[in-house]
């Protein structure tokens, strides 16, 4: 039921207006709109009692003795109350004429806040109050703040709630049995608690959101979660894909060529995709594997089954450096198997553009490796059987489906989507439960341990010896300059700048630069020279992130290390260490430090673990980071932590199982109710 309007239409349509900003535009959006904190108005102590306890938050009720507006040091309202056990000054630095007046001398007001001892006695600074009648009741029940948009009064926020609460149909869509299983509190008397905790409630539990009641919300939060994502899963199996059966000639010939032998967690994953690829409906599964695992030469061989069985594969990736080491690997793999492989970027000539065209069209091109660019209209597959995206997480929602739906008509392609950022199990089970997910959790041998060291940008001097020591002896070295500010402008000066003094500091070497300004043609070319070893340090951006492959390369320098996040210096440094020289990663700082970049240079230090970094990474910055552009349009967790709540994640997921598999008219409307509740419209968010 919609949020019923006030008497005046002026004010309702601004109440209306300020609620649906912050997403309230149903009884049921208000009820669900849960305090942050609580304030405790249900004693008042003496002004004698507070003084005692300074420091602590108390509230007071006296009678204004004096009001006066002050000038020194600068413009203020003070105002003496008095309630025969002392007095107390209220200082006001902003206010407003109607406040003068309302303060007034022998006003009575009740006053909360914290009392500290000042030049002039005890104070309270800007304090909350409001002006009582004598023997005015005090509240039974803590007084909620709510989370409230600009110009939005805790009292309007307070009475829409209380209004709502009494017009919402409360049936319970967790069934009795699952409730009692669980023992959970039933939904009503949990939601009016947490607006309204009375006096002897656990203000702890409250306050860290383990009070049974926080536990019934979060448990249908993630309860709504679930079914949605699952039933999504259940819509996308009802679609057709070509079945793609044959693991034929290509695959085993390709399989043969290969110069390394795949690792135990290769074959696995492989073996999973194979067989999720001979299904009737679209595979939907997401690869994740450490910085270096072998993802591409996976995706790879999922593409010669694709090709087996008579169909068109594509690889999109979400930079073009990152495309064209994908291109260039996988063209070396397959051409000389007499598979043609097209490459398609925005940057290609208008010729070449139409040529690889004219090739995906025709069916010519079996794979066709590129950008952003296979998404657009132009690009016509003769018969796409499967999409893999890499870094999944750096494109929107909506640009993956752009590429689902190139399939043929009334077909759907199977889908593997890549990402070297670990997801953590308790992700994986929420954001991702609608995905497969298979884990490369070995790293292929041979590969050299990377040791890593924070540095202070003091020492700048000795990192450019370290560099110069690591060249003679044959290594070769990335240095990488960050964003600043989200600045490309600045970003670019940063790196000429690096570039210049590095360049002069160290004559006898060849440093070259590759920022994201650059032609593609001019970024190819200066890989081109690392990748052949005629440059012996390479100044960059943060366009080599990802897909970079120089075995050679085993010192790493990333400037500004504390501007990166977790994740971000992770996938740098994983670009050493691809060889079997001892690597290093030197990451300079700019002291001081602050709390978050301090735990993400220790996290750095302690461990190369994806997947331990994954979870600290978590832990600080919460699940944004790892969901990317999935999110679009899609509300976070509002109430559930997945850090502390993970054992409320598994019980939810398996009661969405059994709601959704249990075939009955009473637990299909169930599920529906309970979506409705919680989602809203918010549900078609959550399908991609």
């Amino acid at each position: 039921m919609p949020v019923s309007p006030s008497k005046t239409a002026k004010k309702t349509v601004s109440a209306e207006a300020k609620l649906a900003k912050l997403g309230l535009h149903t009884d049921m959006d208000l009820v669900l709109h849960l305090p942050m904190r609580y304030e405790d108005e249900t004693q008042v102590i003496s002004i004698e009692e507070a003084r005692l306890h300074g420091g602590d938050t108390s509230q007071v009720e006296g009678v204004v003795t004096k009001n006066e507006i002050a000038y020194k040091p600068r413009r203020q309202l003070l105002v003496h109350i008095s309630d025969g056990s002392g007095e107390l000054q209220l200082r006001f630095m902003n206010f407003y004429g109607s406040q003068v007046k309302q303060l007034s001398e022998g006003v009575r007001v009740r006053v909360r806040g914290e009392l500290k001892h000042g030049f002039f006695g005890a104070e309270m600074v800007h304090p909350a109050y409001k002006v009582v009648n004598e023997g005015a009741p005090l509240p039974t029940s803590l007084t909620p703040v709510y989370p409230a948009g600009e110009g939005l009064s805790q009292l309007v926020l307070r009475r829409a709630i209380t209004d709502a609460m009494k017009r919402v149909d409360w049936t319970d869509t967790v069934p009795i049995d699952i409730r009692r299983q669980l023992q959970l509190s039933e939904l009503e008397p949990a939601v009016k608690l947490l607006h309204y905790p009375p006096q002897q409630v656990d203000e702890h539990a409250l306050a860290d959101r383990s009070h049974p009641a926080w536990t019934r919300v979060k448990f249908d939060e993630l309860l709504a979660q679930q079914l949605s994502l699952k039933r999504a899963q259940r819509a996308r199996r009802a679609k057709g894909s070509p079945a793609l059966k044959k693991v034929g000639e290509l695959s085993k010939q390709l399989e043969a060529a290969l110069p390394f032998k795949l690792t135990g967690a290769q074959q696995r994953v492989l073996k999973e995709i194979r067989a999720d690829l001979k299904q009737p409906y679209p595979m939907q599964r997401l690869l994740q594997g450490d910085v270096g695992s072998g993802k591409t030469v996976v995706s790879a061989l999922a593409a010669a089954q694709a090709i087996d069985s008579g169909y068109q594969a594509a690889l999109m990736a979400p930079t073009e450096i990152l495309a064209e080491q994908h291109f260039r690997k996988i063209a070396a793999w397959l051409e000389p198997l007499g598979v043609k492989v097209a490459w398609l970027t925005g940057s290609l000539k208008k010729k070449e553009k139409q040529a690889a065209y004219e090739a995906i069209e025709s069916g010519e091109a079996r794979l066709v490796v590129g950008t952003h660019a296979l998404l657009q209209d132009v690009v016509t597959f003769a018969n796409l059987g499967l999409s893999i995206v890499d870094e999944q997480h750096r494109f929107g929602v909506g640009q993956r489906l752009v590429l689902r739906n190139k399939g043929m008509e009334g077909s759907v392609p199977h889908q593997l989507m890549m990402s070297a950022t670990p997801i953590p199990r308790t992700l994986a089970m929420t954001y991702y439960a609608d995905l497969e997910v298979s884990v490369i959790d070995e790293l292929p041998p041979g590969r050299s341990p990377i040791v890593t060291r924070t540095i202070d940008q003091n020492r700048r001097d000795e990192v450019i010896e370290r560099v110069h020591a690591a060249a003679q002896e044959g290594r070769q070295v990335y240095w990488v300059c960050p964003l600043i500010e989200e600045s490309e402008v600045l970003q670019l000066q940063t790196a000429t700048e690096t570039h210049a003094l590095l360049a002069e500091a160290l004559p006898d070497l060849n440093v070259g630069l590759v920022h994201g300004r650059m032609k593609p043609a001019e970024k190819q070319e200066v890989m081109d020279a690392f990748i052949a070893n005629r440059m012996q340090v390479l100044v960059a951006t943060t366009v080599i992130e990802v897909g970079v492959d120089v075995p050679n390369a085993s010192l790493m320098v990333i400037e500004h290390a504390e501007r990166f996040g977790l994740s971000q210096l992770h996938q740098l440094r994983g670009r050493v260490g691809r060889g079997s020289a001892a690597s290093v990663c030197l990451l300079l700082y700019q002291s001081p430090l602050g709390q978050i970049a301090k735990q993400r240079l220790m996290t750095m230090r302690e461990t190369t673990d994806g997947f331990e970094i994954a979870r600290r990474d978590l832990e600080i910055r919460g699940p944004g980071e790892f969901l990317g552009a999935r999110q679009s349009g899609q509300a976070m967790l509002r109430f559930a932590d997945l850090e502390t709540d993970g054992w409320l994640v598994d019980q939810a997921r398996d009661v969405a199982h059994d709601l959704l598999h249990a075939d009955t008219p009473e637990k299909a409307a169930t599920v529906e109710a309970h979506l409705a509740r919680w989602l809203g419209g918010r549900e078609e968010f959550l399908k991609v």
